[in-house]
């Protein structure tokens, strides 16, 4: 019975800890917001050649074919 209560206690311990560990990395993250507003621009260039979708198209074709090749692969049995 007191080593139960013994891991009872620890438990009750780190829970304890764990909790005031985050009370303390949330307060700190909302720390890092001030009164100061920081305007960030960025631009990007219209050349991305992922973001077209015939390009998703033939990588999923690619894929599948590549997928249906190893499975096919895997299935055989040689006598």
């Amino acid at each position: 019975m007191k080593k139960n209560s013994i891991a009872l206690k620890q438990y009750f311990l780190q829970t304890f800890f764990m909790a005031v560990v985050a009370a303390l990395m949330t307060m700190a993250s909302f720390a890092q917001e001030g009164d100061k507003k920081v305007d960030i621009n960025v631009t990007t260039e219209k050349d991305n050649f992922w973001a077209s979708p015939w390009v998703w198209v033939v990588g999923g074709a690619v894929f599948i074919l590549l997928l249906v090749a190893i499975m096919k692969s895997g299935g055989r049995k040689e006598a």
